[in-house]
């Protein structure tokens, strides 16, 4: 073991310390259990797990479901209101809601699901769809990151909840989009990134100790969406991908400045909001209302080349994932496997109602944003097919009549994490 971390530290001098994590975790978590056949549980650290892809690493999950769906282990029901989803570090669990007339960032102990701590962000957004924090909170060594539905970035420290800085969008240029800011913002070596959109640059490198802008970035000033931050190291570059009404953007990682951008029929939408997905120097987006998928690929001299732009995949906001060489999740009006390579349909179903997807093995975690149900599926360009499914008990009586189920879920250490506003699920999917 000492000298196959000794490798994989050696191989990885090149990558972010987010990247080295990532990788290593990725890397003992496939090759160790290969070799001993032991269950791996992973953590899930920010929005979309470790490569902010919404693919868990884990080993070992229940590979069906038994009638009724997995055991709740907890429910907590004080998180507030809003729609932020979960970090998952070790004993703790790490997530936002709006209570006391204030948005806050929370921290759970994931064994009994008591509240260990809350610290204030700042104002509550106030909307018709429903109010509070919409991001999901990012945490990184000894810190936790977390942005405001009105745009507030406060950084606290992971064992008690102090302030340790704040800093507002609007200090940045940003203006609040119509459903607030929705982006969990990125944590890479010592810097914090983030979205706050406008003519200063729309894209800003902060100082994760003190919150100072190290560049805003220039040439790119887009207005904020809802994605967050994809980093990716595309032809041998480490780069920040952002998706927005118009463009898919690369960044150079260290000064901001644009290596790349491509034309995204996004500028009709009333929002665009999935993250990017990338492979390689391939780099695929996806929008609803309309808006469809394009697949772009980058060269080495940094053009965008068009690959495919199609109407296959139309997401709203529920996400897709690639698992091998194809993308599901959900397409107005059904769910639906995409060929990433090509952009063709392999099949489409409507046996189960739109929502959120997150993938582990060749699992699929469907949950449905209207009633609530989660379906287990099978990632198979052979068709649908699910491997059990169950209804979330706890639903909230304060969500807004506009509203849905819109918390995407998490699983981390054999739990699977749900949530509908105030409420919290814990269930244990864990086949051991």
């Amino acid at each position: 073991m000492h000298l196959l971390v000794k490798a994989v530290n050696k191989s990885a001098k090149w990558a972010s310390n987010t990247s080295i994590q990532s990788m290593r975790i990725r890397i003992l978590t496939l090759l160790v259990a290969a070799s001993i056949g032991q269950t791996f549980a992973t953590d899930w650290p920010q929005w979309g797990g470790p490569r902010r892809d919404h693919v868990s690493d884990e080993q070992g999950l229940l590979q069906e479901w038994p009638a009724g769906g997995p055991k709740r282990v907890w429910l907590n029901d004080t998180v507030g209101i809003g729609y932020s989803g979960f970090a998952v570090v070790g004993s703790k669990l790490y997530t936002m809601g709006a209570r006391d007339k204030a948005e806050r960032v929370i921290a759970i102990n994931v064994n009994d699901g008591k509240e260990l701590w809350a610290a204030e962000i700042g104002a509550v957004l106030s909307n018709g769809w429903g109010d509070g924090p919409r991001g999901t909170p990012t945490v990184s060594d000894d810190q936790v990151f977390g942005l405001g539905g009105q745009g507030t970035l406060v950084a606290l420290s992971a064992k008690d909840g102090k302030v340790l800085w704040k800093k507002r969008m609007g200090e940045l240029g940003g203006g609040i989009p119509q459903w607030g800011y929705t982006e969990s913002v990125l944590v890479d070596g010592e810097n914090v990134y983030c979205t706050p959109g406008g003519s200063k640059g729309a894209i800003a490198a902060l100082d994760r100790k003190t919150g100072n802008v190290i560049w805003q970035s220039p040439g790119f000033t887009d207005g904020a969406q809802y994605a967050s931050i994809r980093p990716a190291e595309i032809n041998g570059t480490q780069q920040l991908l952002q998706l927005t009404q118009t463009h898919i953007v690369g960044l150079k990682k260290n000064d901001g400045k644009v290596l790349w951008k491509s034309d995204f029929p996004g500028g009709g939408a009333a929002a665009v909001i999935p993250s990017l997905v990338v492979h390689g120097n391939f780099v695929y987006a996806t929008a609803g209302y309309g808006s469809g998928c394009k697949l772009v690929q980058v060269t080495k001299d940094n053009k965008a080349e068009d690959i495919y732009e199609n109407k296959v995949m139309k997401n709203h906001h529920g996400g897709v994932v690639l698992i091998g060489d194809y993308i599901y999740g959900h397409a107005d009006p059904g769910w639906v496997c995409q060929d990433f390579k090509t952009g063709k349909q392999v099949w489409s179903s409507r046996d189960f109602g739109k929502g959120a997807v997150t993938a582990a093995g060749n699992r699929l975690y469907c949950l449905e944003e209207k009633s609530g149900t989660v379906v287990l599926a099978e990632a198979s360009p052979s068709g649908w097919k699910e491997h059990g499914r169950f209804k979330l008990e706890a639903q909230s009586k304060q969500r807004s009549s506009r509203g849905a189920i819109w918390t995407h879920p998490v699983i981390a250490n054999g739990k699977l994490y749900l949530r509908d506003q105030e409420l919290l699920s814990c269930y244990n999917v864990s086949a051991n």
